[in-house]
């Protein structure tokens, strides 16, 4: 039963970046590859603030900040320089490889013994407890993010960026300033981002300078069952999407600890992801290929 509980845990916890890429993909149909390493700026932010015991109201609109200045940074490339937005991804995906280095000032930290956000609330001494009380503040914390994003979605910002995404040249037309709407979308994409950054770091009690690497296809993944239940269902508004995302994260970690208690090899689990993802963009294609047969 904990086995399957930390899979929701890291879930709900991961879910931020998956909300995050949904913003990039869906919205603006940008494949941004920033996420990488905003995801890591997000971790190494947090683990530098705890060690130095900056609270964790304080450390929150620090790593929101960071993850949206890498954010602006893709968006501008991409929308100033002109260059595609897969490669401005990658292009400040590899600067923060450096930055994050830089920052954290060595390649793992342990944050074993660090107050931080889950640390809020303690009903008792047990590790059942403990998990219990770190599930409450995840839940707490996502639904934060659902009813704010619900929110912000629903504004004349967020119609314009919505628009925005589904079509540029009626935009332009209506006098909505494109490039402005990429780039904030991106710094608010990322900023969810290095938030589920702050919240993993916290949650395993370390950070890695690795620990990004692939964290965009266990994004992407959770968005891709999260578009297939938005199909399946019908879903228009834009809460219930919202939610599907966090539905999409938790049903992609209880995949993958299903692959674990079933002995994959931990090694394999890289592979293991790649492959689910493909298996949810092949299976349509599939599909279609069968009847047409």
């Amino acid at each position: 039963m904990e086995f399957y509980l930390s899979a929701v845990l890291l879930g709900l916890c991961l879910s931020s970046v998956a909300l995050g890429i949904f913003i990039s993909m869906k919205i603006f149909q940008i494949p941004d590859i920033t996420t990488d390493g905003s995801y890591t700026l997000g971790a190494v932010v947090t683990a530098i603030l705890l060690m130095h015991h900056m609270p964790v109201m304080v450390a929150i609109p620090v790593v929101l900040i960071a993850g949206a200045i890498a954010g602006c940074l893709t968006g501008l490339i991409h929308t100033k320089l002109k260059i595609d937005a897969l490669l401005s991804g990658i292009l400040v995906m590899t600067a923060l490889y450096s930055v994050n280095l830089v920052i954290l000032g060595r390649s793992n930290v342990p944050l074993i013994d660090i107050s931080g956000i889950f640390t809020w609330l303690h009903l008792s001494a047990a590790a059942s407890s403990d998990s219990f009380s770190e599930l409450i503040v995840s839940v707490f914390v996502v639904s934060v993010l659902v009813a704010f994003l619900s929110f912000l979605l629903r504004t004349d910002f967020g119609i314009a960026m919505r628009a925005t995404g589904n079509s540029e040249s009626m935009t332009r037309a209506l006098g909505i300033n494109n490039d402005k709407m990429k780039i904030m979308g991106l710094a608010i994409a990322n900023a969810l981002t290095a938030l589920g950054g702050f919240l993993v770091a916290q949650y395993q009690s370390f950070t890695d300078i690795n620990m990004g690497i692939g964290i965009v296809i266990t994004g992407l993944g959770s968005v891709l069952i999260a578009d297939r239940l938005i199909q399946w269902f019908g879903i228009r508004p834009i809460a219930l999407q919202l939610l599907m995302v966090i539905c999409g994260s938790l049903i992609f970690q209880f995949v993958l600890a299903i692959t674990l208690s079933l002995g994959v090899d931990p090694n394999l689990l890289k592979l293991v992801t790649a492959l689910f993802v493909l298996a949810i963009v092949g299976a349509p294609v599939l599909g279609r290929l069968r009847k047409t047969a």
